[in-house]
């Protein structure tokens, strides 16, 4: 089962693009690490629905100078969303979100009396 699905374009047809995206076991539980590099923990959001978690926001272009030419162009800018969808046995409910450095990090603890070499991983 994939733990992340992509995204490539919104239902109003602006495209998104989709971060870099971890996301792993550990005796405690799950953790989601998303590279957002450049933003602000303010111009993310975050939504639950059900056992998916959806992740979006917009990485504004404010230091590219005007009529410029590329040679390389690898950053994303502009509306973005990745959803992650977790197997059963994750307590989203007492999920806990951090943002430092340009990284979003989600911890999931498992579920109450839920034994971790008891899950699927997903591999």
């Amino acid at each position: 089962m994939p733990y992340v699905k992509r995204h490539h374009a919104a239902e109003d047809g602006e495209t998104h693009w989709t971060p870099n995206t971890d996301v792993y076991v550990t005796e405690e539980g799950l953790v989601m690490k998303v590279e957002l590099a450049g933003m602000r923990k303010e111009d993310l959001q975050l939504v639950i629905e059900g056992n998916k978690v959806k992740i979006n926001g917009h990485r504004p272009d404010g230091c590219r100078a005007p009529k410029c030419k590329f040679l390389v162009m690898e950053i994303n800018y502009g509306a973005f969303e990745s959803v992650i969808e977790l197997p059963t046995g994750y307590d989203l409910a007492k999920a806990k979100a951090g943002y430092q450095n340009g990284f979003l990090r989600i911890d999931v603890p498992l579920l109450k009396g839920v034994d971790s070499n008891s899950l699927d991983q997903g591999q």
